[in-house]
């Protein structure tokens, strides 16, 4: 099949998507995004690494499989709060419609996860020009996290690499379409056109990653799985897609 033929069939779809019911209002909404980000800077800055000191474990003396497992550990802690808050928000609306954090393996999603994958060139470029964008923020020093995960691809740790595969691979996937694509885009379709759902949701995706060199490419890839998303209204396909896009990053990281 052509591929600007397969674009177009995407496009189209996209476009002429019905939007979602939503029964709560833009105070909702902002509540739970809110409420996800703070839970998630706290429980990984405060909860995780109280609990781990009064338990008699010193981070900075952790060897590289300690630091991949207090990671892993971390990412789970914070996603299960992040989801737990989630389900308290909207327990008073429920039960919502059917098409609501649907997971389905059926249907031909395989394709536009496909298609999907063929962007990431695109988004490589763009994280050069992102770059390029601001160059005096290229000498910003790497966090902490980063440069562990960094030694432990030099050292060439195999369980340490796993580990830190399962954060971003599996972890971080779920937690970000859960609410960016799972909540907060069917959610603006209430207040604004398909599209224009898709581009805030991928905003508010990349502001939350907090890093203003990977602004460009994570809003672009924001777009592109909110697309994937918007066809099937199933978060598996989108799921997957980040999921192998951030193993095709861990994965450029090991060369």
């Amino acid at each position: 099949m052509d591929l600007s033929f397969s674009r177009e069939i995407v496009i189209t779809s996209v476009l002429s998507v019905e939007p979602w019911i939503v029964p709560w209002t833009a105070k909702t909404i902002v509540q739970v995004i809110l409420l996800w980000i703070a839970s998630f800077w706290f429980v990984g800055s405060w909860i995780v690494p109280f609990l781990a000191y009064t338990a008699g474990f010193i981070k900075e003396y952790l060897t590289y499989r300690g630091h991949a497992l207090y990671s892993l550990l971390t990412d789970v802690a914070e996603g299960v709060v992040g989801i737990a808050l989630l389900h308290r928000c909207l327990a008073k609306f429920k039960p919502l419609s059917p098409d609501w954090f649907k997971f389905e393996l059926k249907g031909k999603w395989q394709f536009d996860v496909g298609l999907g994958c063929l962007m990431f060139p695109v988004i490589n470029q763009l994280s050069l020009v992102n770059l390029n964008l601001l160059p005096v923020l290229q000498s910003t020093p790497v966090s902490n996290t980063i440069s562990v995960v960094e030694q432990s691809i030099v050292a060439r740790d195999p369980v340490a690499m796993a580990l830190y595969a399962v954060v971003v691979s599996v972890c971080a996937p779920i937690w970000d379409e859960i609410v960016f694509r799972g909540f907060l885009l069917p959610s603006l379709t209430k207040y604004m056109p398909v599209w224009c759902a898709i581009l805030i949701s991928s905003v508010a995706f990349a502001l939350a990653h907090f890093n203003i060199q990977r602004m460009l490419p994570l809003v672009f890839l924001g777009m592109v799985m909110g697309s994937v998303f918007i066809r099937s209204r199933n978060l598996l396909p989108s799921m997957s897609l980040h999921s192998l896009w951030n193993a095709f990053v861990f994965l450029d990281l090991m060369k």
